[in-house]
């Protein structure tokens, strides 16, 4: 199987592109567009990605990313997360409960595609 990504987005349009860029960069795609079902998705297959908002219905980004970071099986798993809310005291909200990186809506999707390529790369060391 190749690299995968778990797209966790409610936004119809964003989920849409996404999912479009990252299977025409190569990469094998799932989607979740709430908190608990990318929870589900993660103990289903786990990703290598995981594409992350942090507004999200029943359960909000931090705390999903809070929980993939608990689990000892998701170690390796890499957090990139997505948000409208630029200050940065939710980026380093983000970055203290384990994301990876984290990018500002409206971002350039060829930035979102790179940083998962980059991610790929390290993680092939």
């Amino acid at each position: 199987m190749g690299f995968s990504v778990l797209v966790v987005d409610d936004e119809p349009n964003i989920v849409l592109s996404l999912e479009f860029l990252m299977k025409q960069a190569g990469f094998d795609v799932r989607v979740a567009r709430d908190g608990e079902a990318a929870l589900a998705a993660m103990a289903e297959r786990r990703p290598d990605v995981v594409l992350l908002d942090v507004m999200l219905p029943k359960r909000d980004g931090y705390d999903v990313c809070q929980t993939i970071r608990a689990n000892p099986d998701w170690r390796e798993v890499r957090i990139l997360m997505l948000t409208a809310r630029g200050r940065d005291v939710e980026r380093e909200k983000g970055l203290a409960l384990g994301a990876d990186d984290y990018i500002t809506k409206p971002f350039s999707t060829r930035d979102v595609v790179e940083r998962v390529r980059r991610f790929q790369t390290e993680g092939r060391h």
